[in-house]
């Protein structure tokens, strides 16, 4: 894991889109099927917008039909962290960089096989790094 990632929030807003600041400093969520990674089948590695950490691979990314990239796993253990979330009536798991702390999406325990785990991403907290055809 790289080296932790601390600005003041006023760094944050000039670094990130509004949607990104949204998304990743105050936990919002994009719109189902909006965003730039829901049906992308490029290879490569999915990082963090807010400090460009490595978080997922295209190599366990799955269609979960939710309008958001959903992965099985990320590239380990150590590049998120979960917090358990009481929003909206509702707990939920929520997924964040454990360098930046930026919110990223939820975890839920409906995946497929080998994990059983959907990491439910919002596109706007990513950006991929394509894997140079061979």
């Amino acid at each position: 894991m790289g080296k932790k990632v601390i600005k003041s929030d006023d760094e944050w807003r000039q670094e990130l889109t509004l949607e990104q600041y949204t998304v990743c400093r105050r936990k919002g969520t994009e719109r189902a099927f909006s965003g730039e990674y829901n049906n992308c089948k490029e290879g490569g590695i999915y990082q963090c917008v807010c400090c460009g950490s490595e978080l997922f691979s295209s190599e366990t990314k799955f269609d979960s039909g939710t309008g958001w990239p959903s992965f099985w796993a990320p590239i380990s253990e150590e590049r998120v962290r979960t917090e358990v979330e009481n929003s909206l009536f509702v707990r939920r798991t929520e997924v964040l960089c454990n360098v930046c702390d930026a919110h990223l999406g939820h975890v839920f325990d409906d995946g497929p096989a080998p994990t059983y785990q959907r990491h439910c991403i919002n596109s706007v907290a990513l950006k991929l790094a394509k894997k140079e055809k061979e």
